[in-house]
């Protein structure tokens, strides 16, 4: 294992599209969506052990939050999480997280990525992963694994890539907005078109570079944190001057106009489990195509659901088609399975309702 090889998992989002067993004090990468008898964080932290040492794993998560992945994560050193004391996106907190590892080790060759995905190929992942640190720690480059589509998704950006630099390495040419269906399927027609999961391996040096030339207000920031970055002072700069970072994304801060930007093409059965309908998809079925989790329950005339129940309750469900019905604790959930994006909105409309208690 390379010594300069660090991974940041990404686990400090809400989950909301998963309400309501997503919950604002208990978010979905800490639950165990999969049945697994492990949570999302759990896994993604036991797949990237097969990249680097554990002391190299470094957790990235919202302040809230650290008790938890501590309770989860019992092996990880306090130093190992990089707690944001607000929520502003991912470009402050993977700049943060960045100049706390350069000052660490000034060659330290980073790998970012989301602490809830799916990955059915975990070995594909990891071959490709190290091919995108090989290239990434001998050329000044910001490197984005893509997933090969296999359909025309409108809940996905999409990257166009051109030429090949190197063998399975292309130049990026443009990061495209989620489309509508119409663009999608003429994205997958030209076929120089991938998913963008958001996996980025870069040089903590070379991401430093660019957020100092597309983004300086953000590079300015934490760049005074130098002096204090694995000192007992880190905290208290973070505390006081990270919520002045602007809100926004790695994506339009600096991967939507960096130049020196690419991408490795790849299927390895991956699923973001952004919605009930990804963990539908991803998730073994009846012979009707539902997905049922409830230890008492009588379905007839259902087909293509999600259902999940809790445990101290019967259920009875009949001639539902392509829904998602979940209960939990306060919450009951009943809702067509091709309108859940909506769900994201209707949550935040009934927080303010209803009060955040249900969120």
């Amino acid at each position: 294992m390379d010594k300069n090889n660090y991974v940041l998992i990404m686990a400090g989002g809400v989950g909301s599209r998963f309400w309501p067993k997503s919950r604002n004090h208990f978010p979905k990468q800490f639950l165990d969506i999969l049945g697994t008898g492990r949570s999302l964080l759990q896994i993604t932290y036991e797949r990237f052990l097969k990249l680097c040492p554990a002391s190299h794993l470094y957790i990235v998560t919202n302040s809230q939050y650290s008790e938890l992945v501590q309770e989860q994560l019992p092996g990880i050193s306090p130093d190992q999480l990089i707690c944001e004391p607000s929520r502003n996106n991912t470009a402050p907190c993977i700049a943060y997280a960045s100049f706390k590892l350069a000052a660490l080790n000034p060659d330290a060759n980073l790998v970012v990525a989301p602490s809830d995905h799916f990955i059915q190929y975990e070995a594909i992942f990891i071959e490709k992963i190290r091919a995108a640190l090989a290239y990434t720690d001998t050329h000044e480059a910001l490197v984005t694994l893509g997933i090969s589509p296999t359909r025309p998704d409108t809940g996905y950006g999409y990257i166009q890539y051109g030429a090949e630099s190197e063998k399975g390495i292309y130049k990026v040419e443009k990061f495209r907005e989620k489309p509508n269906l119409s663009t999608a399927m003429e994205y997958l027609k030209e076929g120089n078109y991938l998913w963008n999961a958001g996996i980025f391996i870069w040089k903590a040096k070379s991401i430093i570079q660019a957020l100092k030339q597309y983004t300086s207000s953000i590079h300015e920031l934490f760049e005074a944190g130098t002096p204090y970055y694995n000192l007992p002072e880190e905290r208290a700069f973070i505390d006081t001057q990270y919520p002045k970072a602007p809100n926004i994304s790695i994506d339009y801060a600096i991967m939507e106009q960096a130049d020196n930007i690419y991408t490795i093409p790849a299927d390895f059965g991956w699923s973001d489990l952004g919605t009930w309908a990804s963990l539908h998809e991803s998730a073994a079925k009846d012979a009707a195509g539902n997905v049922i989790s409830a230890p008492q329950i009588n379905v007839k005339d259902t087909k293509n659901s999600i259902i999940q129940i809790n445990e101290n309750k019967l259920a009875v469900i009949r001639g539902l088609d392509n829904f998602i019905v979940v209960d939990d604790g306060n919450a009951l959930l009943i809702y067509p399975k091709d309108q859940e994006q909506e769900i994201k909105d209707v949550v935040k409309t009934m927080a303010e309702t209803y009060g955040n208690h249900y969120v």
